[in-house]
């Protein structure tokens, strides 16, 4: 019988687990948004209103103005030093010349080592993973739809999942823990281990802006107070484990739970950009996040004030930087607090800021010098 091995944040699984699963862990992992373009509706869909259903790319958290702007691709791979790349949607598939494109320019790039995995409900433009495979396509996660799960046999999916088995890619199923589906969801492992599928994911069910009325109208209910995560998912997902262990199934299946995904993979792809992007009067947290000063001018120009920090108040020139994307002056936080006083009399807004080294920049905290 194989044994259940316990991983990080109440993440489980059964050996084999995918490579691409280990690098997501380390946050080596880029994540692809490639299209927020579906053939499907699920109910379960996690994606903001801003990105579902449209026609946006996004590398993390960095949208790339259109298809050609690969460069911003390339960066945000070196910013977190990638040893790999989950490409994902919407379905990834719709656009497949897309997907084709950025496979052939990460693997030129990077190497053949760089790992590459997609997920897709292969509803449209199946044919065409041949093509992705022989690009360099690693790994091919299938997402069947719901109402299949309990007989495979009758999906629409079932000759595409079974005509890339043998192909170089690995094959794997991914799907949600929906709760109290125990049954359905170990059908549909015990079906992917006769078709020598190699693993099975289960996510745990998480909250989002656009499910949360779906969810709602069917009883879900949040876990916790500090979670997402929808009570019984998880409880569903270690159930299904058991119950695949005791059938003695020897394929892999691996539950990864919302704080693994929040705690771990993006926590570590966070403290990986940090360590890589961050300025010399930056100072990185423990979670990955910057600490710095930052000064808002009333009525000088941001040039201007950077030449009166360095004149007026010796501020080397390599502690600040102009920040003309949020029309202020950064510098290092403890500089900023030994001439703040002097700051604020001359109409100067000073404040120490927190914030993800993420391309958004989302902002944690901001803190006002010298106290209010």
């Amino acid at each position: 019988m194989k044994s259940i091995t316990p991983w990080r944040n109440d993440s489980i699984f059964t050996a084999p687990l995918s490579p691409a699963c280990r690098m997501c862990a380390k946050g080596s992992k880029m994540v692809v948004l490639v299209t927020g373009l579906c053939s499907t509706r699920c109910f379960y869909c996690p994606l903001s209103f801003k990105k579902g259903g449209t026609d946006r790319i996004f590398a993390d958290e960095w949208e790339l103005e259109n298809e050609q702007d690969t460069n911003k691709l390339i960066r945000e791979a070196e910013n977190i030093e990638a040893t790999g790349a989950g490409i994902t949607g919407g379905d990834p598939l719709v656009v497949w010349k897309r997907v084709k494109t950025y496979i052939t320019l990460l693997k030129d790039t990077f190497g053949e080592k760089f790992n590459i995995h997609l997920y897709t409900s292969a509803l449209k433009n199946a044919d065409h993973l041949h093509d992705l495979i022989a690009t360099g396509l690693d790994e091919v996660r299938f997402h069947p739809l719901l109402n299949t799960w309990k007989n495979m046999e009758k999906s629409p999916i079932k000759k595409t999942i079974k005509n890339i088995i043998d192909t170089n890619a690995d094959v794997a199923i991914e799907i949600p823990a929906l709760p109290k589906m125990e049954q359905e969801i170990l059908s549909l492992i015990a079906w992917a281990e006769t078709q020598g599928v190699r693993w099975v994911n289960l996510n745990e069910l998480e909250f989002s802006e656009r499910n949360c009325d779906a969810f709602r109208s069917k009883g879900y209910q949040v876990k916790n107070d500090i979670s997402a995560g929808v009570k019984g998912s998880e409880q569903t997902a270690v159930k299904v484990i058991k119950m695949a262990q005791k059938k003695d199934l020897r394929i892999g299946v691996h539950y990864c739970s919302v704080s693994f995904k929040d705690g771990v993979q993006l926590k570590n792809r966070i403290k990986r950009r940090a360590q890589h992007i961050a300025k010399p009067y930056d100072v990185v947290t423990n979670d990955g996040t910057l600490i710095k000063g930052a000064i808002y001018p009333s009525r000088m120009t941001l040039k201007r004030l950077a030449l009166v920090l360095q004149e007026t108040y010796n501020v080397p020139s390599n502690l600040l930087f102009i920040d003309t994307e949020k029309k202020r002056v950064e510098l290092a936080a403890w500089l900023l607090q030994k001439i703040a006083t002097k700051l604020t009399k001359q109409g100067f807004r000073c404040f120490i800021v927190e914030e993800y080294p993420t391309a958004d920049r989302l902002e944690v905290e901001r803190t006002p010098v010298p106290g209010l």
